[in-house]
């Protein structure tokens, strides 16, 4: 039975003492939550901060993005060593963000991927079509292409130790979600295509959706057979809703 799992994106924004009220109120409401996994995914200046806040709680935390290889001159860049150091457990890699607005291509993503897990670190790869491909019927199409970006370089067997987040472009930020309906035909889609190539990882492969998720929707979406959680944007940096999203995995 895989465990449902709350992911937090803070994205660009945060500042110490912002963080620190929010941290707090997270330990507090977590603590009353035992069969749901909960992290957050913060800039990496506050990592440190993280670390301090979060240790011995039950929430996890990690970055948002990590570079593909161990070190190098490649200024302003972080390695997946240096996420180590800071006790990350978790790192989003190809957010759509990162996709479209930097340009990262999926070998790059895979690249990024294999580096985080090198370092022990757990990748949570980011899937999703953009409203002009969903519209043209490329969704499949589309998150094929990213997912099989990963298991042409390294197996589905990578995926045991991964977690995979479906992220319709469309829906975030944009206040749009996709119906529960349509969430789940496409995570049932990226299972099927693991299962294609490993059974028994598609069975215990963690999928994530995000794409607008809030306290209020949140119970159905995680009712359907493949949502296994949420990777959460806004709703993240705020207390309250980012506890109600993960009471509804509880």
């Amino acid at each position: 039975m895989r465990r449902k799992l709350v992911v937090g994106n803070w994205k660009m924004h945060g500042s110490l003492a912002q963080n620190g009220s929010l941290l707090s109120a997270l330990k507090s409401g977590v603590a009353q939550l035992s069969r749901v996994d909960v992290a957050v995914c913060a800039p990496f200046p506050y990592l440190a901060q993280l670390q301090q806040e979060l240790a011995g709680s039950p929430v996890k935390w990690g970055a948002q993005n990590v570079h593909q290889l161990e070190k190098g001159a490649f200024t302003g860049e972080v390695s997946a060593a240096m996420l180590a150091d800071f006790g990350c457990a978790y790192v989003i890699v190809g957010h759509s963000e990162r996709r479209n607005i930097y340009g990262e291509s999926s070998r790059l993503v895979a690249e990024k991927f294999a580096a985080a897990q090198q370092a022990g670190l757990i990748p949570i790869l980011c899937v999703g079509e953009t409203l002009e491909q969903r519209e043209s019927g490329a969704t499949e199409t589309v998150v094929a292409e990213q997912l099989d970006a990963v298991i042409a370089l390294f197996g589905a067997q990578a995926l045991q130790k991964a977690v995979v987040a479906y992220e319709p472009v469309w829906a975030i930020g944009t206040g749009k979600t996709a119906s529960p309906e349509q969430a789940q035909a496409v995570h049932a889609f990226i299972r099927q295509r693991v299962a294609g190539h490993d059974a028994l990882v598609a069975q215990n492969l963690i999928i994530l959706y995000g794409g607008s998720v809030k306290a209020a929707n949140a119970p159905e979406l995680f009712a359907k057979a493949d949502i296994d959680g949420g990777l959460i944007g806004g709703a993240a940096l705020i207390a309250e809703e980012f506890l109600g999203i993960c009471r509804a995995g509880q």
